[in-house]
Order: C-alpha cells, then structure tokens, then sequence
C-alpha cells in the first residue's frame, strides 16, 4: 500500500480530499464536523452501554444508550446504524471539490482515474486487512465499510464527471435494478435448508408477502456469496455471514455515495449559504417520507444489513438533515468552537477508523489495568466499570489524534 501516507499539511479528508475549488471558495467546516461526528460514534463503542444496561436491566436511561449502541436485528435503525451511512454519503459530498482541486493542479482525466483505481484497490485492501487482525489467515471479506466504499469508488468518481441529469439517472437505474434483481429470485422453497442459512423459518424478524424477498440470508446478496466468497481461501467453505450482510450491498452503497455527490453538487454551487440549507433540509425530508412509504406498502423494506434501495433513500435523507444541522450551525450560524472535539477526529478520520477497529483500542485499554491496577474501573461501582474504563480509553485516543491535529499530521488515501 504505497499510496497510503502520512503528510504534514493543513487537514485533509481521508477518503477524498477536499480543497477550495477557487480562490473564493474555503473549506467545508461542517463535512469536516460531521464526519467527526461520525466517527466519534465508532470510537465509542468502547465506552460499552450495552454491559453497563445488562448490569442495570432496570434502568430505562442505559437500555436506550445501549439500543443506539447497536445494530438492530434486521429492519429499521438505531443511531449506529447510521454510522456507515454517513461516512459513505460524504464521501460523494467531497468528490466535487477533489476533482476540482485535481484539475485546478493539471491533472488529466487518465491521471485522474489512475489515482481513483489505486484508492479504490487500497480501500479494499485495508477493509480486508483490518477484518483479519483477529484471524489465523487472511479473512477476505467486503462488506465493511472501507471496502464497500472501495467497490464502488471508480464508478462514483466516473459519475461525478458527468452532468448532473445523468448522475441522477444512475441513481435511479441502481436503485430500481437492485430491487428488481432481488424480487425476481425465488423465495425460500418447502426443502430449503435454513440451518445452513444461518437463519430459521419462523425467525421473529423474517418479513412476509412479497418483503420476504430480502430476508436474512435467503436473498440473491446471499447466494452471490455462497459462490464468490468461496473462490478465496478459507479456513472453511462460507454457508452465510452471521449477521446477513452481503458483498453486493456495494451497488446500493454506490447509490448512497450518489446521493451525496448530488448534495455535494448543490454544496459547491453558486447557491447562496440559505438555499443550500433549504435544500438540504427538504430533500431530507422527503427523501425519508418516500423511504418511510417504499417500507410501510410492502414494495421494498428498510433493511441497512443488505442495504436495500428503501434503506438507500430513507438513510440517506437522514444524511441530509445530519448535514443541514451541521452545516447550518457551523458554516451558516458560524458557530465553530463548539465543534473543535469533532474536527480533530473528523480531519483524521482514516486514523481513528483504525483505533476504533485495531489493534490501538485494546492497547491502551489493557494498559490501564496494567498502570492503574485491576480495580481502577470500580471507581463508580461495578456496573459502571466498563464505561469508566471505557471513556478514559477514548479520552487518550482522542488526545493522540488532537496531538496529530496540531503537528498537521494527517494519513490520507
């Protein structure tokens, strides 16, 4: 991964650079905050409400903590559900200014494009990499969100050349043809073998009628992946992936990244600083409401696991409001300072994926038992020990990446 590197210079996004497309333009403070705001909610899952609530089962407060702690089982959302979502829209937000940035320094459209191959490739590779930390050999899998990101990259930068009309019309033909491929595969037969699915027949969250096309582990994702995780080498022959999530969940995560290279589009536009807030706010509203309606008829469920066109659209309306609040507070209101714990992480969000996913967590957190002693955590109680323990781990990553922040140390793909 020779393209991965470490610069000294003023922030830069981690997956696509953004830079003023003139000497007007300035930096998009908000995507940066926003992104932090992202990413702050990967970092913390080490502060463990889900513990905390199981030693409190009483407790309403911890067990609402710990539901927007974690993925739901299968439709619907929690706050965490929203994490990868977000990181993928803005992506497609940042690409105008990347690609304006690129040409504004000659680069030429095959420069260009080279460029995007490797990152994609690297992206890939490093979804990969961190997914085996904990295995034997190498784990080939691609749908966390690095590597969905990856898979799709190339197309969202060839999308992000064209005219806007044509980029909706993508969006359109990715949505409407992944829900048509999916409905077109037969449903479970009276023979089909469910333990091998990973899944049973009467699952409390198996959808019915015509939904029941995108089920755990009984869709065209799974059986796709039946066949292609099988051409890497496993330690064993791939029946499902526990939690139903899927390789081709890339093609509706493009349509994600689309959605917000449209709102990036409108963000680099000569609209004034109050339309793009209009439009922001209504395009998320609406975009929910016609989620909310594909869901509540039938015709196709929200389901983030397989990241279903319902799921596509209702989230990422709720992308678009995350950016109206961001974008109104920081940029419009100029409200900024409140926000400086966000844009550390944000400025260096390649960085603390990787704390919140490797190896660098669980360093520092088994340290603390090892300076602090074994009972350090008990400060509050035990039902509290996780979260103390927890919290004093990211307050330390935190600080190495506002150390990174202020040296202008920032690892870029």
């Amino acid at each position: 991964m020779e393209n991965l590197t470490i610069i000294q210079e003023k922030p830069i996004p981690a997956i696509t650079p953004m830079q003023p497309v003139s000497s007007t333009a300035s930096r998009i403070a908000s995507v940066d905050v926003y992104r932090g705001f992202v990413m702050l909610l990967m970092m913390a899952e080490v502060l463990s409400f889900s513990q905390v609530s199981a030693s409190l089962p009483d407790s309403g407060f911890w067990k609402f903590l710990s539901f927007h702690q974690s993925h739901v089982p299968w439709i619907w959302l929690a706050l965490h559900d929203m994490i990868q979502p977000s990181f993928t829209f803005l992506v497609g937000v940042v690409l105008p200014y990347s690609i304006a940035s690129r040409k504004s320094k000659g680069a030429s459209f095959s420069n260009l494009m080279l460029h995007t191959i490797k990152r994609s490739v690297i992206l890939i590779c490093l979804g990969i990499f961190l997914r085996s930390m904990d295995a034997n050999q190498t784990y080939f899998t691609f749908e966390d969100t690095l590597s969905q990101i990856g898979l799709g990259y190339t197309f969202l930068v060839l999308l992000g050349f064209c005219s806007q009309r044509i980029q909706i019309i993508a969006l359109v033909v990715v949505l409407v043809g992944y829900w048509l491929a999916f409905a077109l595969y037969p449903l479970p037969g009276s023979s089909f073998d469910y333990a091998a699915a990973g899944v049973t027949a009467n699952w409390e969250h198996n959808l019915h009628g015509f939904a029941a096309h995108w089920n755990k582990n009984t869709n065209l994702a799974w059986a796709f992946d039946k066949w292609f995780l099988n051409l890497f080498p496993r330690k064993s022959v791939f029946l499902n992936n526990e939690g139903g999530y899927s390789t081709l969940s890339f093609i509706p995560t493009l349509g994600t990244m689309i959605i917000g290279l449209l709102a990036g589009n409108v963000m680099n536009s000569t609209k004034t600083q109050q339309e793009k807030l209009r439009f922001f706010i209504i395009a998320g509203i609406s975009l929910i409401a016609a989620g909310i309606l594909f869901h509540v008829t039938g015709i196709n469920p929200i389901v983030k696991r397989i990241w279903t066109p319902a799921w596509t659209i209702f989230s990422g309306g709720i992308c678009f409001l995350f950016l109206s609040f961001f974008y109104g507070v920081v940029d419009v209101a100029g409200k900024k300072k409140w926000s400086y714990f966000l844009m550390v992480i944000g400025a260096n969000s390649i960085a603390a994926y990787v704390f919140s996913d490797g190896g660098m967590r669980a360093l520092i957190h088994n340290s603390l038992y090892i300076h602090l002693g074994q009972n350090f955590d008990k400060l509050f109680g035990v039902p509290y020990a996780p979260l103390v323990s927890g919290a004093i781990t990211l307050l330390l990553l935190w600080l190495i990446l506002n150390w990174m922040y202020k040296k202008k140390i920032f690892i870029k793909i």
